[in-house]
């Protein structure tokens, strides 16, 4: 066995595989042969290791050095001045938001030094496709003691105990779920992994699957053993190549070391897992629509005349649990309920994962104790909004959440206090937006989503959506009337209470957050035809105030109709006749010399009538 005086734990997850880390992989380990160090340093290729927005990101142990955002031209630097001359590379260093001074240390940068993993304890650490590295970092102590030291009563009383609940959205007590199943006297049961993980800005379930399969498998091996099932299922969304081919290897390896089969570890005990590969339907994120699917069948929801854990998967008992939630189990049996339960809030416990995307400068996977505020993960963990732009919103849960603002940011992130802001925490999306954002059009584009994905089975979701992004449509487009406010508030209302699944029954959620909070520009779309962010083209008009303009050029050289004119250093000018309201020229200037003012001031230009007066938005607004 050889030992390394350095490891470098190389991302190869999904974000730094697409920013090229496969080939700084093969481009390391060739410069490291070149130099005679191939005995000395390891490069390890590990899941994703969570500040995806830095890829490729790699960390350097024993010392803790962290590096990101480097090319395949810094290998050579890399291995000249860290490994041969020991001294780091600070140009490729994390930079503080404030000082720009470099942050050698991983554990340092804010992002990670507030965050406390455990679903994620293993992120960035291990080779996902090699077992050993699981087991040496305690895998599978959990599932031998699951097996040989405990009864699957005692195994459900402890989860009861650590108060988990499901990860996926829903929030139902883990412990119970599984109790209701036990309880089933049955020949054949089911354990199902929900991987599906449809929700737009959400890559939590995809990180742990690619860089933790192993940690899946512990919690359903001890999740079947507490309900007495011998057969498992893990459903994955086909668009998840990467965690698909790394679920298939552990599945192997597993096999190979009998904790897999049949008679598990001589302990009498038999459970096997297969993979069930989704075509990508939202809606078969939901329960009884995804088991259809493992079926072979269409995925639709059926009515709720029983739990699934007495009537699932093929009408036998089946307990279908997300991936985060299967990932805590293992440190849950292992350490012991009470101190799960001492992680979060007395009715939240534990920790919970959140994809953190949006207008954020760092963008990336993020595990706090239940109980967090809001301000501490967008603000101390994100590090705030970027270019100076301000915090307008946040959107929790995805289609099935709502959306969060400003004034509510010191709310604690658990079920019942974002519940209570008319958002859910979901299964931990988390898209954060500054004040360039249309709220009505953020509500139109989740609307659009759920419309797009629901199965067409029950009339007020197939129906009521639809006539809902009607409403919204005809809003963003400059057609609305007062009245469409008022009705899309109680369209929303009866498909909630009407609709079949989850799905109906929390598609207005974003619309239904969006007036509660920005009703404002909801009325200033429909009475003064104005958006006043310039995202709903028909709602603006986009000028130049000549007194700031300093002539430089750069709006004239993004405009893609050439629409903006001028002589350099002199102020430039706006063609209305072929501007296209793209925002380019909005987003580039950096003197905030283009103004937004609404639709009736184009129309006033083109026809040379005086241009209405009144408080123009600009981009001076966020900062």
């Amino acid at each position: 066995m050889n030992l390394y005086r350095s490891s470098i734990m190389l991302c190869g997850g999904t974000g730094c595989m697409a920013s090229g880390s496969l080939k700084i992989k093969e481009a390391l380990e060739e410069e490291l042969l070149n130099r005679g160090l191939e005995n000395e340093v390891n490069v390890v290729f590990t899941g994703c290791n969570g500040f995806c927005a830095q890829g490729p990101v790699m960390t350097v142990y024993p010392e803790g050095i962290f590096y990101e955002k480097f090319m395949l031209k810094d290998i050579p630097e890399i291995v000249e001045e860290h490994f041969i001359k020991g001294m780091p590379v600070e140009r490729l260093m994390h930079k503080d938001s404030t000082t720009k001074h470099p942050i050698a240390l991983m554990d340092e940068i804010p992002f990670f030094k507030y965050q406390t993993t455990w679903a994620l304890r293993n992120k960035g650490l291990i080779d996902p496709e090699k077992m050993e590295e699981y087991i040496a970092r305690e895998g599978y102590l959990a599932a031998a003691k699951a097996l040989f030291e405990m009864t699957p009563q005692e195994i459900i009383e402890e989860v009861k105990k650590s108060g988990i609940r499901g990860r996926g959205g829903a929030g139902f007590p883990t412990g119970l779920k599984w109790e209701l199943s036990a309880k089933v006297d049955a020949p054949l049961k089911y354990i199902i992994c929900n991987g599906d993980e449809g929700d737009p800005g959400a890559f939590m379930d995809r990180s742990i699957m690619e860089g933790d399969p192993h940690a899946v498998l512990e919690g359903m091996l001890i999740g079947a053993k507490a309900i007495g099932a011998n057969k498992g299922y893990i459903y994955v969304r086909a668009e998840y190549p990467l965690a698909v081919s790394r679920l298939k290897i552990a599945i192997a390896q597993a096999k190979e070391y009998g904790l897999l089969g049949d008679n598990i570890l001589n302990s009498g005990f038999d459970f096997d897992i297969e993979i069930s590969q989704g075509a990508g339907a939202f809606v078969c994120g939901e329960a009884s629509a995804l088991m259809r699917s493992i079926e072979g069948k269409r995925g639709m929801p059926r009515p709720k005349f029983w739990r699934s854990a007495v009537k699932g998967l093929w009408d036998r008992p089946t307990v279908l649990n997300n991936v985060e939630t299967l990932a805590n189990i293992p440190q849950i049996i292992l350490r012991g309920g009470d101190w799960y339960r001492g992680l979060g809030t007395e009715r939240s416990t534990g920790t919970k994962v959140f994809a953190l995307s949006g207008s954020i400068k760092n963008i990336g996977l993020v595990e706090v104790p239940m109980g967090t505020p809001l301000r501490k993960i967008i603000f101390d963990i994100g590090g705030g909004i970027p270019k100076g732009r301000k915090f307008k919103a946040v959107q929790l849960g995805g289609p099935s959440g709502g959306c969060i603002p400003e004034s509510l940011l010191d709310t604690p992130v658990t079920f019942e206090d974002i519940q209570k802001t008319g958002a859910i925490v979901g299964s931990g999306g988390m898209v954060v937006m500054d004040d360039l954002n249309c709220m009505v059009s953020v509500s139109k584009f989740f609307l659009e989503f759920s419309t797009e994905e629901s199965c067409g089975k029950c009339t007020p979701c197939r129906i009521g959506n639809t006539v809902l992004l009607d409403l919204l449509c005809k809003i963003t487009e400059g057609r609305g009337e007062k009245q469409d406010i008022e009705l899309i508030e109680n369209i929303s209302k009866q498909i909630i209470n009407a609709s079949l699944c989850g799905l109906g029954k929390t598609s207005p959620n974003p619309v239904l957050t969006s007036l509660r909070y920005f009703k404002d520009e909801f009325i200033e779309h429909v009475e003064q035809k104005w958006c006043k962010t310039g995202v709903c083209k028909e709602l603006c008009t986009f000028y130049i105030d000549e007194t700031k303009c300093v002539g430089c050029g750069a709006c004239a050289r993004v405009c893609p109709k050439k629409a903006i004119s001028g002589e350099r250093k002199k102020p430039h000018h706006i063609d209305q006749s072929l501007c296209i309201q793209c925002r380019s020229c909005y987003l580039k200037c950096n003197f905030y010399s283009i103004k937004i003012g609404p639709r009736a001031m184009r129309e006033s230009i083109l026809s040379n009538t005086e241009a209405p007066k009144g408080d123009i938005a600009d981009k001076e607004a966020g900062q």
